[in-house]
């Protein structure tokens, strides 16, 4: 079984989930007082909506903010001049569409959305203001980054050295875990409205091919989908095909060291 997003801590808010899941994932990674809560709630407020199949930032393009994805999903991709795609990763609610894109001239890869998705567009003075004062959240922001390059680099592991029934079953193992994080599974069950073609633009395989693995696993009792409904029926199966190790998420939280380090850094500050 999956662990679910975590959320106690002596430090942490008390009471349900939070609706924002920029929380829920951040607090993955050190507990977040109620003042840091309240802070990353107002960067959630402004809202947009993109429809379907719809670019939020183009490659090329000025980057014009961050955006925190807060429901659908979205994608990272870059298309290739003889008309294929190359999809790099799914977005997810909780996730950041590049927090250091304002440091750049122009886009080097586009952001689409899968589906229907709301976003919160977040100003470089907004992110930036971040940083010196409030430690928790800016820490927790840089585990994010590291997070999304470790997962880069499990992509180019996949893609290099795992089969095609390797590459499907990491994919899927990745992404109930990284749902699992922000609070959007029901036990190993959660929403993945994924084409085959996004897979296959995803993992290096034809569509055929990616459709070949899903029926093979299903045969075999691995899988289920229903309504865009994906139940991972073995999950301990999945990931010994994929040889998958969920430590490159590092989901486990800050050492203890670190989370004294911020306990200390807050009471300096607080001292008149």
């Amino acid at each position: 079984m999956v662990p679910a997003a975590q959320n106690s801590d002596s430090h942490q808010a008390d009471g349900p989930l939070s609706s924002n899941p920029l929380i829920r994932k951040l607090s993955n990674f050190v507990p977040l007082s109620v003042s840091d809560r309240q802070i990353l709630d107002d960067l959630a407020q402004p809202e947009e909506q993109f429809a379907i199949d719809v670019d939020i930032a183009a490659e090329g393009a000025v980057p014009r903010s961050v955006f925190l994805l807060k429901e659908g999903i979205a994608m990272r991709y870059r298309d290739l001049p003889d008309g294929g795609r190359q999809i790099m990763t799914f977005l997810i609610p909780g996730d950041l569409c590049d927090m250091h894109v304002f440091l750049l001239k122009e886009m080097d890869h586009s952001i689409g959305t899968i589906t229907p998705v709301r976003v919160a567009p977040i100003s470089r003075e907004s992110i930036m203001g971040l940083f010196g004062t409030h430690p928790r959240i800016s820490a927790a922001l840089w585990w994010s980054s590291l997070q999304e390059e470790a997962m880069l680099r499990e992509r180019i592991v996949s893609l290099g050295r795992r089969d095609a029934r390797g590459r499907v079953a990491y994919l899927l193992c990745e992404l109930l875990w990284r749902h699992a994080a922000v609070g959007l599974t029901f036990g190993d069950v959660f929403k993945l409205p994924l084409t085959q073609t996004e897979l296959g633009d995803t993992l290096g395989l034809t569509p055929v091919h990616v459709n070949r693995v899903l029926k093979g696993f299903r045969e075999q009792g691995l899988i289920s989908i229903s309504q865009k409904m994906l139940s991972l029926l073995n999950v301990d199966r999945l990931q010994s095909i994929a040889g998958f190790n969920s430590s490159y998420l590092h989901l486990g939280g800050a050492s203890a060291e670190i989370v004294r380090y911020f306990n200390a850094l807050e009471g300096r500050s607080a001292k008149p």
